[in-house]
């Protein structure tokens, strides 16, 4: 259904942009990497976050990881990683293919400047073994993104798929 959600999204908005499948799991940033044959960097990871009552979406670069001192400045509060079940019941997407696009609720959606390092970015599309190739630029206007500056950059580290504790998302 998810899957669906994502192609729907992309036949009406950009029927240029194909959505990609991979034998391989991708539903981590170093799965997606290996699965896509990018650096883990290109991997558009997207983080579900509760800000006070809302909840927003928050697409990074997959090296990157989230400053909390960054989003509370941003959003006024300190943000919660939403728990897996959450996570599919307000976007539509199981986490590992949650994505800006397809979204079961309109949800706000933020780009972090970390993706503009890119000309193509990797985002999950909605499943665990699939994505598109976009550029960033086109990302944001396509889901009406905003951008902003909340992650520390880690060129060389490897994010975790999901942690509620570390505040960090997995690659989708």
């Amino acid at each position: 259904m998810s899957l669906e959600s994502v192609r729907a999204f992309f036949a009406e908005k950009a029927p240029d942009i194909a959505v990609i499948e991979s034998t391989k799991s991708s539903a981590t940033v170093a799965l997606a990497a290996e699965a896509y044959g990018v650096e883990p960097g290109r991997i558009a990871k997207t983080l579900s976050l509760r800000v006070g009552e809302r909840v927003v979406l928050i697409v990074t670069s997959g090296t990157s990881r989230m400053d909390n001192r960054k989003v509370k400045a941003l959003f006024g509060v300190k943000p919660k990683m939403l728990g897996l079940h959450e996570v599919a019941d307000i976007t539509g997407h199981e986490v590992g293919g949650v994505c800006p696009f397809g979204l079961r609720t309109p949800l706000p959606i933020y780009c972090d400047v970390s993706l503009k390092a890119f000309d193509i970015v990797v985002p999950a599309a909605g499943s665990t073994h699939s994505a598109v190739r976009i550029t960033p630029a086109r990302m944001a206007q396509l889901t009406s993104a905003e951008w902003v500056d909340v992650c520390e950059h880690r060129p060389q580290e490897e994010a975790p798929a999901y942690s509620s504790s570390s505040g960090l998302g997995g690659a989708g």
